[in-house]
């Protein structure tokens, strides 16, 4: 049955389905970033608080700024904006149709379309899942980055920005003309003080042609921080496939983990969801959740999907059957990242050390290693290297860390143990796979590179590690330096 809002009725009955009246809804959000993790995430809490009969009027309307997102929107757009989420638990299977979304802004290169939006007094939150390296922050000062082509170009073109904080800006410019309140920004992103770095972008760029818009933001608006976890493949032939064996024919179905948690800081300045109803939770102290997650999850799929590259692997589940790549994940999170993680409420740090463990390890859970390795510069900057700093200054141990980025250099050579090429995986790739190749004979000219390592190219005894796992890596592989590793750390 083609999915639809006319077909819902005669879906099979082991699909659940809204239990609201979808046209009744009215919009409330804008997301902007409309991939499978927002649909599995954010839209299936508020789904699930309107299945209550709340939040009726918080409906969501999707938006991207990439041109790419046009085919998005029209795939959504011929199915009313449903979603089948598919829960891929090692028990069993389970399918439910989200509705929570109902619309769809025209993806336009000026953003006209999205900048309307968002000016509607209705609009009272814009979100954002637009990966971790898309907020213009500059890697080495962690600053927002006023140099950029695209960010000049808003700066200059307010009426006709380039990026999603243009518009966002240039919505918040309209509406403070309209003598309208702003709406809440809220990132959903896997960076730590997310909202923080949300808030550093939208006024760094509004003070690039406006101090007075710039003030009445800071003044007026909010930014909460937040963090995100479910661990949500990309949708290909085997999740078509899975959809369809449940006697739905959906165009963008979303598979995903029988796991999902969203911790938020309860600072909004137009109203929220009451999402607390439908599982999330709200704390002063979002920190705490998102530096245990980063680190260890986030951190984690570093140090798996690296290694898996290397050694030809294809999915995550598959490096945790790897007897050492599974051993190297657990010793270096439950001891190396675990020091500098701590406990939150209802939440030891070992326990979520072997939460993550078994999660990795789902096979129904068909993550690619390709996916999880993507971007590693911007992934490692955010995920590893803080907890790697922190082990530094502490003279706390770091070795494990320290082979991580060894087995990072060795897979941005851009080619497998097998022989097989790794084909392009991070918007830096090609200066990546030159550095790394330059690596193999002067393994300090990796971590010279400033923009990802800033000085610890100057640290003695980490660059001396790190060369020495990088040439142990050349001279015997992968799996030898690993089985090294876990012998060394377990004696």
């Amino acid at each position: 049955m083609r999915l639809a809002q006319a077909t819902l009725a005669e879906l099979p009955g082991k699909i659940r389905r809204p239990t609201y009246n979808r046209l009744k809804l009215t919009p409330g959000i804008v997301h902007i970033g409309l991939g499978n993790f927002h649909r599995a995430h954010q839209a299936w809490y508020l789904h699930r608080l309107m299945e209550v009969g709340e939040a009726h009027d918080w409906a969501i309307v999707g938006a991207g700024v990439r041109p790419n997102d046009e085919a998005q929107r029209k795939l959504l757009a011929d199915q009313d904006y449903l979603t089948t989420l598919i829960e891929l638990d090692p028990n069993g299977r389970s399918a439910e149709v989200v509705g929570s979304m109902i619309g769809y802004v025209p993806v336009q290169e000026d953003n006209a379309a999205l900048i309307d939006q968002m000016a509607l007094e209705e609009i009272r939150i814009v979100s954002l899942t637009v990966t971790e390296s898309g907020y213009y922050i500059d890697p080495a000062t962690k600053r927002f980055d006023d140099s950029h082509p695209d960010i000049l170009h808003d700066a200059q073109n307010a009426h006709r920005p380039r990026t999603a904080f243009g518009a966002i800006v240039s919505a918040l410019s309209r509406r403070r003309e309209q003598r309208l309140g702003p709406f809440t920004c809220l990132s959903c992103d896997n960076l730590q003080g997310n909202g923080n770095i949300l808030k550093n972008t939208v006024l760094g760029l509004a003070r690039l042609y406006d101090n007075t818009l710039a003030d009445w933001i800071e003044t007026n608006g909010a930014f909460p921080n937040s963090m995100v976890d479910c661990i949500v493949p990309a949708t290909g032939a085997k999740e078509l496939k899975i959809a369809s064996d449940f006697g739905v024919h959906d165009a963008a179905p979303v598979t995903h983990e029988n796991f999902r948690q969203w911790v938020i800081e309860d600072s909004f300045c137009a109203g929220r969801p009451a999402w607390e109803k439908a599982g999330a939770t709200f704390t002063e102290n979002v920190h705490a959740f998102e530096a245990m997650k980063i680190r260890i999850l986030n951190g984690g799929h570093q140090l798996i999907a690296n290694a898996g590259e290397v050694l030809s692997l294809n999915h995550i589940s598959e490096c945790m059957e790897h007897p050492l790549i599974g051993a190297y994940f657990h010793k270096v999170a439950g001891t190396e990242i675990s020091a500098h993680v701590s406990d939150v409420p209802g939440m030891s740090t070992a326990s979520y050390v072997d939460l993550i463990h078994d999660r990795f390890s789902n096979a129904e859970i068909v993550d690619t290693v390709r996916r999880v390795a993507f971007d590693g510069s911007a992934r490692h900057t955010g995920f590893i290297l803080p907890t790697l700093q922190d082990a530094l200054a502490a003279n706390s141990p770091w070795n494990g860390l320290a082979l991580s980025q060894a087995i990072w250099a060795r897979m941005c050579e851009g080619k497998r143990e097998n022989g097989s090429t790794i084909e392009a995986n991070d918007p830096n790739w090609e200066s990546l796979t030159k550095t790394a190749t330059d690596a193999k004979f002067t393994p300090r000219v990796w971590l010279e590179q400033k923009p990802i390592y800033g000085d610890l190219a100057e640290h003695t005894e980490f660059v001396n590690v790190f060369s020495y796992w990088l040439n142990a890596m050349s001279e015997r592989g992968v799996t030898s330096v690993l089985s090294e590793y876990l012998e060394k750390s377990n004696s």
